[in-house]
């Protein structure tokens, strides 16, 4: 009876106006195929069914043909044709890539090799410039790295100053950032859940003569500067496919600590959420955006100010829309706001995509 519960609901959310064949175009992501046949489009692990007999069951090729058909009474979607080509992207990277490759997350950028010279004393980076690094234990010619800048601490805040992002200067010091942050914004009362760092070039280690090691730039990038940070190259630093799904549960302090471009508004925004891997929060992951009800005084019912406060109403939290986490790490993680019918502000309340309140 359970099984049939099951399979009554999630055909309740198929779309009235679902397809039962679609053939997958070049251009098309996988949230945008969900959501052809879901109202829900983080349900789509529930209805796929992936073929065991091919190379990677779960991806999507253009040319596929889609097929919605029911199995004991479910529906299920299943492919056909072969894999040729690249695999249909779960969100539009192209349109976020630039982003997705400039910034990371670290413990301490401080712990961090810098930068202590450069040649001729340039700013901006040019393909072959020299640049001299210290701290670099371990360093070998051949050895890839990218050059970083502190941009902003991730964390802080208590019950009335939610989790944020505080900028810093290139040495993590001063205020400096693309993010949208609240004024005056201190993270000194809660716990650090790491620092974003601005990624301005990538270069190859060239010598090593004592503690002072030599990188030459690979392309031509940003400013460097005395006191830039440098980390290890990621070759891919983000998934390039995964699934949509609802989490098992979205901690209670999930929430957006801030927004990228100072923008407000979505789809395709990105924004730091303030849960990460040691939450449970994984690549795919969906959660729905609430704007949170303020608690307000009843001035109506009373006409001492002091009265209305102690008889103060609380707001219902309002629904803003959906994202999907693409990047994760430990304690923070950066998503994709898929849809939305208001602005996205830091604050804004994370909950499961199911949440009716």
């Amino acid at each position: 009876m359970l099984l049939t519960f099951a399979a009554a609901a999630l055909a309740a959310d198929l779309r009235e106006d679902h397809p039962t064949t679609y053939v997958v175009k070049r251009g098309d992501t996988l949230w945008d195929i969900a959501g052809r046949f879901l109202e829900k489009p983080w349900l789509w692990p529930e209805i796929w069914q992936a073929n065991p007999q091919v190379q990677n069951p779960h991806l999507i090729f253009p040319g596929q043909v889609l097929s919605l058909v029911y199995i004991d009474g479910e529906p299920r979607v299943r492919a056909e044709g072969p894999q040729v080509g690249e695999a249909v992207d779960t969100i539009p990277l192209s349109e976020i890539e630039a982003l997705l490759k400039h910034f990371t997350v670290v413990e301490d950028p401080k712990a961090l090799p810098y930068v202590v010279g450069t040649e001729d004393d340039r700013l901006y980076s040019v393909a072959g410039q020299l640049v001299y690094v210290r701290g670099l234990q371990g360093a070998a010619p051949g050895m890839v790295v990218d050059f970083a800048r502190p941009v902003n601490v991730f964390g802080g805040g208590n019950r009335r100053n939610h989790p944020g992002a505080t900028p810093l200067d290139f040495r993590g010091d001063r205020n400096h950032s693309h993010w949208t942050v609240p004024a005056g914004y201190g993270e000194a009362t809660g716990e650090k859940l790491g620092y974003e760092l601005a990624i301005h070039a990538t270069g190859e280690v060239t010598r090593v003569q004592g503690e002072v090691t030599t990188v030459v730039l690979r392309d031509e990038g940003r400013e460097i500067r005395v006191g830039d940070r440098v980390l290890p190259s990621e070759a891919q630093p983000y998934d390039l496919q995964f699934m949509p799904r609802a989490p098992d549960v979205v901690p209670a302090n999930a929430r957006i600590m801030a927004v990228a471009d100072g923008l407000q508004a979505g789809p395709n925004l990105v924004v730091a959420i303030s849960v990460g891997a040691r939450d449970g929060i994984r690549n795919g992951h969906v959660m729905s955006i609430w704007n949170e009800g303020s608690v307000v005084p009843d001035k109506v019912a009373h006409r001492s100010g002091a009265a209305a406060k102690a008889d103060s109403v609380q707001l219902p939290d309002e629904f803003v829309g959906n994202l999907m986490v693409f990047r994760t790490f430990d304690k923070v993680a950066y998503a994709l706001v898929m849809n939305g019918i208001r602005p996205v502000h830091h604050g804004d309340v994370l909950k499961h995509p199911d949440a009716t309140e």
